[in-house]
């Protein structure tokens, strides 16, 4: 990877170059024989979801970079009908490896290689598919982080595992670093050829996406040790545990740390000497897979020898001070724990030796065994058949429990700063624990708080109650401070999103809790304004009594205030769930009703042709009466453009004819409509060819009512009084005063005829809607119901009547 980005075509481009040309030469294929070029098949879009970004992007800052480097070189595949099907993308510096050095060349890889490379490509920062007949690959770490930066933390999360061994530490550069900014990122810097300050924004960032984390290790003293960066991503495919990498670091024998200014064979020259260079800046070794971290300034040094294996001593109690030192209370030796451990012949695990025997190692003497070498023997001599020791009850919850924080990355987040409290912890009492953070990240999640920043929240309280509390060496009692103290929020005030006077959405002071603040001083000055009023005089002893008592006082009436507001609030809250299941039951039998008013107009028969569950008119009777309705409308379009309004043979020919009109269109397109479909199926039919013939005509009315308008509005705008506004429209435009100096300009010409045009038009629809509506007044003077004759004058005229044959033998009979 290094020789990749260190070529001199791609060691001057931007980050998001650099992983693309990562990208493709891990996609790219293996040679098979000498004439295979090393190319590699894909899509823009693809690629810009291998890093994070838009498609566009990538086709206009990413592949335009790397061809003019002289990088990548590109081809479109196209299929066979000329449509492409992909782009065919050589990278150089592959393809000049195998020219030039052949399978010795460090970017000359093998085809498992490549194959090892791009899965890691994938577990890291993927985007993830589900291809037809084989296995999904799920997304990767980083494959939700898109947008800026996301090619820079997916090329540094890439670079920084590739630097890490198994036991999932970076391997930190040497040297002198700025205290700011941190050995992590120093080293990430070195590893992306960034700023410092840069590296450690992407560190922020991937720390905050959860695949890294960064500690202080532990020193002797207890004073805050060296920086440490871990890849979880890498520590979890190894089955490593914080925790348990943290005690391996503290019994490894390997390098240990030396106060400032030591000398002899602790100082630079035999570090040098044991550790050789590093792969990154040659300031640390490579020999041991877990990274020790050292306080800044001291150099690495080569341990004493030693013949134990690293392994995680027991967590015995509670670690307090003496109680490694037996029954005398001396005090310890200045020799490193873990030097005088020895070998178990039978069963291979190192016992923990005693730090403060009589007599240490280092004068040639067997150190006796402490008392709590003694009780470590008993417990392992209590193990039953096995080797398995012999629980019940609450040491089987003890056994049960698990040293590392969980499994989930939002509960590590939230626990962290009580990870050693976590650890004195049962498994019962981490149960409860887990189940109180889950809920308390929900309870965040209510309140507003953005999902992933709730872990953040969660820890930051946590750190504050325990420097609240002086430390969690205060702490004796994990399980109820962390139930009771640590994990509940405390509102300083009635707001919801109060928790010690800060709002959990904003992270700002709670203005809330300002008020009453505000308030309560306002009441302590009033009140003592009052005393001094009311007792001049007084002691100060005896005016601060006073002063007491009546802020009691008040305090006790605010109580009860609040009481009874609170009283009031859950009376209403009762009167408003009472009036919201009210208003639900009216209206879900609201709802019944219509649906059974509904079934009831279904059931009904047609009113026209009588046909049975139409709802009261079937679709081709509604489409006849919206038919008649539209050719009425037509006809009198026709007579308002063309007719004279004063005749009414007039308005009837020009009725007439719309009518003849819209029915020879109607036949016209019913054979258009028998022509293509088949004719069998309609006779087979009747129902559905009725139901086709109405529709059929009910749209060519409705054609013919919009032919039959623009019509009209042409007619009508050709009249004398359209004319004449148009003309005054016309010298009105031409007088305007950016026209009066060249009134007969083109400009001038062109807005003058857009302004008659427009009062033509307006004139043309005032006309017809005036005289649309003088036609519907005489039509409906004509249509008026005539009053029905007395039932005495229509008896006489039926008398009269002479009977027909029928009607004579309905009589008879």
């Amino acid at each position: 990877m290094q020789a990749l980005l260190t070529d001199p075509s791609i060691a001057g481009l931007k980050d998001a170059p650099k992983l693309a040309a990562v990208v493709l030469y891990a996609k790219s294929r293996a040679p098979k024989g000498e004439k295979d070029d090393n190319q590699t098949s894909i899509w823009g879009a693809e690629l810009g979801r291998w890093m994070g970004m838009k498609e566009s992007t990538v086709h206009h800052k990413v592949l335009p970079a790397l061809r003019g480097t002289d990088a990548l070189h590109t081809k479109v595949k196209r299929n066979a009908k000329g449509h492409p099907t992909g782009l065919d993308c050589l990278v150089m510096p592959l393809w000049n490896a195998r020219k030039s050095g052949g399978a010795g060349h460090p970017l000359a890889l093998t085809k498992a290689e490549l194959a090892t490379l791009l899965h890691l490509c994938e577990a890291l920062f993927g985007h993830g598919w589900t291809p037809e007949d084989k296995e999904p690959t799920p997304p990767g770490l980083l494959a939700g982080r898109t947008g800026k930066g996301a090619a820079t933390d997916r090329l540094g999360l890439l670079l920084m595992v590739l630097n890490t061994p198994a036991s999932g530490w970076l391997q930190l550069v040497g040297g002198s670093v700025k205290k700011r900014e941190g050995r992590g990122a120093a080293t990430l810097a070195r590893l992306l050829g960034c700023s410092t300050s840069g590296a450690r924004k992407v560190l922020a960032r991937l720390t905050e996406a959860g695949v890294v984390a960064r500690q202080h290790r532990e020193t002797s003293t207890r004073m805050r040790g060296r920086g440490r960066v871990m890849l979880l991503p890498v520590a979890r495919a190894y089955g490593r545990r914080l925790a348990s990498v943290e005690a391996v670091e503290s019994a490894s024998p390997v390098f240990s740390a030396r106060p400032d200014g030591a000398c002899g064979d602790h100082g630079p020259a035999g570090a040098a000497g044991a550790l050789g260079t590093s792969g990154i800046g040659g300031a640390e070794g490579t020999g041991d897979a877990v990274d020790q971290e050292r306080p800044d300034g001291a150099e690495l040094h080569a341990h004493h020898a030693s013949v134990v294996t690293a392994v995680v001593p027991p967590q015995l109690d509670y670690g307090f001070s003496g109680e490694d030192r037996g029954g005398e209370g001396r005090r310890p030796e200045r020799v490193c724990a873990g030097e005088d451990q020895a070998v178990d012949d039978s069963t291979g695990v190192a016992r923990s030796g005693s730090p403060v025997a009589e007599d240490g190692p280092l004068r040639g003497e067997k150190p006796k065994e402490s008392q709590v070498d003694e009780r470590v023997g008993q417990r392992v001599t209590g193990a039953g058949a096995g080797g398995q020791p012999k629980t019940g009850g609450w040491e089987e919850a003890q056994q049960q429990r698990h040293v590392a924080l969980p499994a989930d990355l939002r509960l590590r987040v939230a626990l962290g700063p009580v990870s050693w409290l976590w650890e004195r912890l049962s498994g019962w009492q981490q149960d409860q624990v887990k189940a109180a953070a889950k809920a308390e990240l929900e309870h965040l999640a209510g309140l507003g708080v953005a999902p992933e920043g709730a872990p953040r929240l969660l820890a930051d309280r946590l750190t504050d109650r325990l420097a609240e509390t002086g430390g969690g060496a205060l702490v004796d009692k994990p399980f109820p401070w962390l139930i009771r103290r640590g994990l509940p929020q405390r509102r300083a005030c009635s707001h919801r999103k109060c928790d010690d006077g800060v709002r959990l959405d904003t992270g700002e002071d709670c203005e809330n809790c300002g008020n009453v603040i505000h308030l309560r001083r306002a009441w302590r000055a009033r009140i003592g304004a009052d005393i001094d009023r009311e007792l001049p005089g007084l002691a100060d002893g005896e005016r601060r009594r006073v002063l007491e008592e009546r802020l009691r006082e008040r305090v006790a009436i605010e109580a009860e205030d609040l009481a009874w507001r609170q009283e009031q609030a859950r009376a209403e809250r009762a009167r408003r769930e009472a009036a919201r299941a009210a208003a639900a039951e009216q209206a879900e039998r609201e709802r019944q009703a219509a649906a059974a008013a509904d079934a009831v107009r279904q059931a009904l028969a047609c009113e026209d042709c009588g046909r049975g569950r139409a709802a009261g008119l079937c679709e081709a009777c509604d489409h006849r009466r919206q038919t008649e309705a539209l050719i009425g409308e037509a006809g009198l379009l026709a007579a308002a453009g063309s007719a004279d309004l004063s005749e009414a043979g007039s308005i009837a020919a020009a009725v007439a004819g719309a009518r003849t009109a819209i029915g020879d269109s109607t036949a016209a397109a019913w054979q258009e409509f028998l022509e293509i479909t088949d004719v069998a199926t309609l006779e087979a039919d009747p129902q559905a060819a009725a139901d086709a013939y109405a529709f059929t005509a009910f749209q060519t009315a409705q054609q013919a009512v919009g032919a039959y308008q623009d019509d009209a509005l042409a007619l009508l705008g050709r009249t004398a009084e359209a004319e004449a506004e148009a003309r005054r429209a016309y010298r009105s435009e031409q007088g305007r005063p950016w026209f009066q100096y060249n009134p007969s300009g083109a400009d001038a010409v062109v807005a003058a005829t857009k302004a008659a045009d427009a009062a033509r038009e307006r004139v043309a629809g005032y006309l017809l809607a005036t005289r649309l509506e003088q036609l519907r007044e005489q039509t409906a003077a004509r249509t008026e119901p005539v009053a029905a004759a007395p039932w005495t004058g229509r008896l006489l005229e039926l008398a009269t009547r002479p009977l027909d044959g029928d009607a004579i033998g309905a009589v008879i009979a």
